[in-house]
């Protein structure tokens, strides 16, 4: 379960990324005055824009959802640690007794 929505994660991040990248900034209307705004014309004159905004906001949307719930699952789940003794704590040793040494007699 974990591991499907780790995928759709790394998935809607990259997405989230290209849909972003897509999106042309507020100062391409002033292209547009010399000829180079009839180029978007797939989507119509307005098209790209609603189209690519609405998919980001479904994808950002994918992308907090999987956040929230990766950090979820990671908070209830048991923490394990590679290292020997980690888990359990380590008793504390008490220093070693020196044998004591008789007087010796003259």
């Amino acid at each position: 379960m974990q591991t499907v929505i780790t995928v759709l994660h790394v998935a809607g991040a990259l997405i989230l990324i290209i849909v972003i990248l897509l999106q042309s900034g507020k100062g391409a209307a002033m292209g547009s005055g010399l000829g180079g705004g009839s180029s978007q014309t797939m989507f119509g004159s307005s098209g790209a824009s609603n189209f690519l905004t609405k998919l980001t906001t479904g994808v950002a949307i994918l992308f907090m959802v999987t956040s929230l719930t990766l950090a979820t699952l990671s908070s209830k789940k048991d923490s394990r640690s590679i290292m020997k003794g980690v888990e359990e704590p380590i008793e504390e040793q008490s220093p070693p007794v020196e044998p004591s040494i008789p007087p010796q007699e003259k």
